[in-house]
Parts: structure tokens; sequence; C-alpha cells
């Protein structure tokens, strides 16, 4: 058990280096760049309020869970930018040898299930990890609208991106996806995001 216990332990240590991983989305006040366990976080708060709108009913621990994990991997692999044009082989073999790592950390058990959730979350097949992936879509979205394009404009992105980027929501929520895709319109009239 003493040997169980300090993985675990150390497995939490590991963690507390989300705190330094820095994502290009702004904080809503735009003081700061959001770091990838306040993302995490504010996730997990989005799943609680927001199950809801999935269109059919959920497993909340199993969403909760979800959200938590899916981006721990990027303690090894670093965050990959949205619209950064990053090779998709590349960034998953990447994170793939990252989440071994990490959760290889762990107890054999508990690393399983971690890996487990965080493939579960990438491969979008069950219905929590679809709702979970526009949840993890819409934030940076509602992000950028509030810091009026402070981040989309920095890297040159324009509106056909952010939609390319938002598409896959409505696979998890029909309803979050309108409500994205009137941000962005929203974005493109107020001159926050070019048409093209």
């Amino acid at each position: 058990m003493e040997d169980r216990l300090s993985a675990q332990l150390g497995f939490i240590l590991e963690i507390d280096r989300l705190k330094a991983v820095l994502r290009r989305t702004y904080l809503v006040d735009g003081s700061r760049r959001e770091n990838s366990a306040e993302h995490s976080w504010h996730l997990a708060m989005m799943a609680l309020l927001l199950v809801e709108h999935a269109g059919q009913p959920l497993n909340l621990e199993r969403l909760v869970q979800l959200v938590l994990v899916h981006d721990l991997v990027e303690i090894g692999a670093g965050d990959t930018y949205a619209y950064g044009g990053a090779d998709p082989v590349e960034t998953r073999q990447r994170e793939a040898e990252a989440a071994e790592d990490l959760f290889g950390k762990l107890p054999d058990d508990q690393g399983r299930a971690m890996l487990a959730l965080w493939e579960e979350f990438d491969a979008g097949r069950t219905p929590e990890a679809r709702f979970a992936r526009a949840l993890d879509r819409l934030m940076p979205l509602l992000h950028n609208v509030h810091t009026r394009g402070r981040s989309w404009q920095e890297h040159g992105v324009a509106a056909d991106q952010v939609r390319a980027r938002i598409g896959p929501m409505r696979e998890g929520s029909e309803t979050l996806w309108r409500v994205a895709e009137g941000l962005v319109d929203q974005a493109v009239q107020e001159g926050l995001l070019p048409e093209t």
C-alpha cells in the first residue's frame, strides 16, 4: 500500500506541471494567457453547468473525468495550437508517448484507467467524449469573443478556420454548436475575425 500511495502522490505532484503549460487563449479579462490546468478546471465547470444541452442523457462523472484528463499529456507534449497547422500524425505520436510516460507513473490499474480516459476523449466515439470535445472547442471561442479576438488577431486566424474548428461540436451538442456559429457570425460582424 505504501508503494501505491507513493506513486499516487508522485503523480499528483507531477501533474502540477500542467499549470506551467501556457495556451494561446487569453483569460476573459485579457490580463494574460491561460494555462492548461485552468483550462481543464474551466471545462469541468462547463460540464457541470452545460450537460443539460447534450441532447441526451450523459454520465456526468465520466464527462468530468474526460475533461480533467484530456490535456494532462501536454505536460510532456506541450500545447498544440488549434490553428497552428501542426502535423496531426506527429502531434498524435508525441501525445501518445507523453501519455504512456505520464500515466505510467501511476499504479498499473489507475494508469490504464487514465490512459483509457485520454484515448476516449481523443477518439470522440462516446457521447460523453463528443460532448467533452464540444466544450473544448467552445471555451476558446468564448474567450476570443470576450477579448475582442485578441488571440485570433495575433495569429492571423480567419472565420473559415474557426468554423472548421467548431464544426465537430455539432456531434456533441446541436445547441452549443448553434451558439458557437452565432458567436463566429458576431465576431465577423464586429470586425474581430476576418471572413478569409
